[in-house]
């Protein structure tokens, strides 16, 4: 019965969203420019025939490209387009503004912001944090990345943060899950990592690692081309203590495996990919990194993770203890940003 409710809940809301991203907008910039009342038996088919396509693509794991980018791109614009018309109606209601030009106007502000989102989500910035430790005896430099969606995004991407990293001096790597996040993604692509990066690569598992069809055998793969899965245990290099979370077990266990992997002595650093339990292991974090958010991807967006997550992006410090959360090194979905960034980020500790 529980199945029944949940799969309902499901297909009601794909119904929904895709209404108000796909249809609604075409909708109301039809009504602004020609005047013309929205046909609701034919809005209604044309919801259905997309939410069926959308439900196709997530659940037959298939990599038809047409319909990935009608689907993901369509997404992005669809969300702009959603709240842009909605104000624009609003305005119409209020004031006394030419419908036409309006619906122009509105056009024109999609168009601008579309083309700008798929601008910045193709680009991807350094950024450096510097963080002080009476823990660290040596200086350390290590590069963090999270949420860069191979699938979503292609080898060519992977490529662009690679070279973002070349020149640089770093002792290992991070990887803060949602590496993959397509079951048709070419896992062996993945040996490109070593072939230009020396230094040690560790990486957990995010949300989207298991929506892989043979998610455990896909995640094996990953391990077995030289990244080191760190799975709910420790490691430590350089006199770091690199606690890693992996995404599919609860709370309650990541806070107890945390405690119980925690050197008093050491710098403990947590790689989990939520920024959700914090507030109940910072006393044994000096340092936490997570991603997941990707600070709302497209404005505005951001408010709604921020009900979810109220550390949502950005360095946070409470007493001794750091988290970082970051925007993400790629995007999800449409390869659209607005108010955010493709972020890779090299640490710097010192005494």
């Amino acid at each position: 019965m529980n199945k029944i409710i949940q799969n309902t809940l499901f297909y009601v809301v794909v119904f929904c969203v895709t209404y108000f991203i796909y249809i609604y907008p075409i909708e109301i910039l039809n009504e602004l420019l020609f005047n013309e009342k929205a046909n609701r038996r034919s809005s209604f088919y044309y919801t259905i025939i997309i939410s069926i396509l959308i439900i196709f693509y997530f659940r037959s794991y298939t990599s038809l490209k047409p319909l990935k980018i009608f689907i993901y791109e369509g997404m992005g614009i669809g969300f702009i387009s959603f709240w842009i018309v909605t104000i624009a109606i609003i305005i119409n209601g209020i004031f006394n503004v030419h419908s036409y030009y309006l619906g122009l106007l509105s056009l024109f502000i999609i168009s601008i912001l579309s083309l700008i989102s798929f601008f910045f989500g193709s680009k991807i910035y350094l950024k450096n944090i510097y963080i002080k430790s009476n823990k660290i005896k040596t200086d350390v430099s290590f590069v963090f990345i999270s949420d860069v969606h191979l699938g979503s995004n292609s080898i060519v991407h992977l490529k662009k943060i690679i070279l973002k990293l070349k020149n640089k001096n770093y002792d290992f790597l991070l990887i803060g899950g949602d590496l993959i996040d397509s079951s048709s993604f070419d896992i062996s692509t993945l040996k490109i990592i070593k072939e230009h990066i020396s230094c040690p690569v560790y990486f957990v598992t995010g949300n989207h690692e298991y929506y892989l069809k043979n998610s455990s055998t896909r995640i094996k793969e990953i391990s077995n081309i030289g990244i080191n899965h760190i799975s709910n245990s420790n490691t430590e290099i350089n006199e770091i203590n690199i606690i890693g979370i992996d995404d599919n077990i609860n709370k309650n266990q990541q806070v107890e495996i945390i405690k119980n992997k925690y050197l008093k002595e050491k710098f403990n650093l947590i790689l989990i990919h939520k920024p959700s339990i914090w507030d109940k292991v910072y006393n044994e974090s000096d340092l936490m990194l997570s991603g997941h958010t990707h600070n709302g991807q497209i404005f505005p967006f951001n408010f709604f993770v921020r009900i979810q997550f109220k550390l949502k992006y950005g360095l946070y410090v409470f007493n001794n203890s750091k988290l970082y959360v970051s925007s993400g090194s790629g995007t999800w979905g449409p390869k659209m940003r607005l108010g955010t960034f493709n972020e890779i980020i090299l640490f710097h500790l010192s005494n």
